[in-house]
């Protein structure tokens, strides 16, 4: 499940430079009125700003752009098409709202849609595409994510829908992206007991045993969430089924080409158990599992003495981590590690936005060019809250070394995935999979629990 936190703290909870989050530049903004002047910091790719701004003259034009960011997501990504607005001399005119989804159906079938739409999901973006509501991408699209983006034969088929027509065509532009592959725990409470990093998911699973053979709990696993309890477990069985298998599964299962009790998943949800299920493994024990918040499940990281050592979620967590912890200092994260018995490279499990063209100009396809450009990524990457694949952007520009680091894991991926749950029918993906985990958590056997979910899915059909 993709979960946007509520709080005021920063998505990563890191230190927002050069004033980036309180800086909203005007409208149509001049090169001098820029967040970092073009060619004054040569960590900044600015032949392709001044490339892009020689063969591109929009003046006095507006392109209109409507997502869900506000706030401060809205805030940086203003600051970053300002560039584009320098470069062209457009004006973008951004729109964000909590209610995206629905008002981007209403726009679209009432013929007044904006000219890029920012999808925080593909599902909505795949079924508008199919009804004929957005526009395919330019030729040559496809093969320059391939080529650019790591693991870019999965941000193709991330952004490829099937057309009115049945046909597939690229539709969506990855732009912006998270990572859930992670782990984190306290560098001090590691050095302290002599433990390595994990670089394998056997290394993590014999890790696990040693600190319950020192005296310790290895894990803090929390899935409440209100009325959204027991997502946090769809991220652990989707990380570990990219780990048991190839993409190609993890794609039947998503799609319920195979069934969700298929064998391959079972084993998955089985995995998850060997950690949650195992009474030593987990802080509090078992029971603890299913009504621990997922909020308040990483603080056992930091009591001394510590009450678990490890701890699996998304990028944004360290937004619930105590006030005076510093990332990178006092809390760190590992990438999920592959099975070095499986050979399945490097697999990615995230989130992301696609940008798609819902009213064909030779604007929006030059905004969508736009985003090819390695400055389009390092604006942003300088400032909070975002994360590319793209290989040709500096690591450098990164305004935060814990963006950097998560940056360097999707850059160095083999596969990326979006979150499963998400890809799923709401009733499933928002509803029988959260509530099947907490099941099989409570008792219910990984079989009985898969099936559980299918039945409700064939209910759909």
């Amino acid at each position: 499940m993709t979960f946007r936190p509520t709080t005021r703290r920063a998505l990563h909870a890191v230190t927002v430079p050069l004033l980036a989050l309180a800086t909203i530049l005007p409208a149509g903004a001049r090169a001098q009125d820029l967040l970092f002047a073009p060619g004054e910091d040569d960590r900044f790719d600015w032949q392709s700003y001044d490339d892009f701004a020689a063969a591109h003259d929009f003046s006095g034009q507006t392109l209109k752009i409507f997502g869900t960011w506000t706030a401060e997501d809205e805030a940086t990504f203003r600051n970053a098409f300002r560039y584009f607005e320098a470069a062209t001399g457009a004006k973008v005119d951004y729109a964000g709202s909590d209610s995206f989804e629905q008002q981007i159906i209403i726009d679209t079938e009432a013929g007044s849609p904006p000219d890029i739409a920012i999808f925080p999901q593909p599902g909505l973006a795949a079924d508008l595409a199919g009804r004929g509501f957005l526009t395919p991408l330019a030729d040559g699209t496809d093969a320059w994510l391939a080529e650019n983006y790591a693991a870019g034969d999965s941000w193709v088929q991330l952004g490829t829908y099937a057309g009115p027509d049945g046909a597939e065509h690229l539709y969506g532009f990855p732009y912006k992206s998270d990572v859930k592959s992670l782990v984190f725990y306290v560098p001090e409470n590691f050095e302290d007991m002599g433990y390595e990093v994990p670089e394998t998911m056997e290394d993590l699973k014999a890790l696990t045993e040693q600190i319950v053979a020192d005296g310790g709990t290895p894990w803090c696993i929390g899935l409440g969430s209100g009325g959204a309890t027991g997502w946090p477990a769809t991220d652990w069985v989707e990380d570990l089924l990219l780990r048991l298998q190839p993409p190609e599964v993890y794609d039947q299962w998503t799609s319920n080409e195979i069934p969700f009790d298929d064998p391959r998943v079972v084993e998955a949800i089985d995995e998850f158990g060997w950690f949650a299920k195992t009474p030593d493994f987990v802080a509090g024990g078992v029971e603890a599992v299913a009504s621990t918040d997922h909020r308040d499940s990483p603080a056992g990281l930091f009591d001394f003495p510590p009450q678990c050592y490890m701890h699996h979620q998304a990028s944004f967590i360290p937004s619930f981590f105590p006030e005076d912890v510093e990332m990178g200092v006092d809390a760190d994260f590992f990438y999920m590690p592959p099975y070095a018995s499986k050979d399945l490279g490097n697999p990615v499990l995230g989130a992301g936005t696609t940008f798609t063209i819902t009213r064909d100009t030779e604007l929006a396809q030059a905004f969508i060019d736009w985003l090819k450009t390695p400055i389009a990524h390092e604006v942003w990457m300088a400032q909070d809250g975002f994360l590319t694949p793209f290989k040709d952007a500096n690591p450098d520009t990164y305004g935060d070394p814990t963006l950097k680091k998560m940056g360097e894991i999707l850059t160095s991926a083999d596969t990326f995935r979006f979150d499963g749950s998400d890809l799923m029918p709401g009733a499933i993906g928002a509803g029988a999979f959260w509530t099947g985990m907490v099941d099989f958590v409570g008792g219910l056997s990984a079989e009985d629990a898969a099936a559980q979910i299918q039945s409700t899915w064939d209910g759909l059909k």
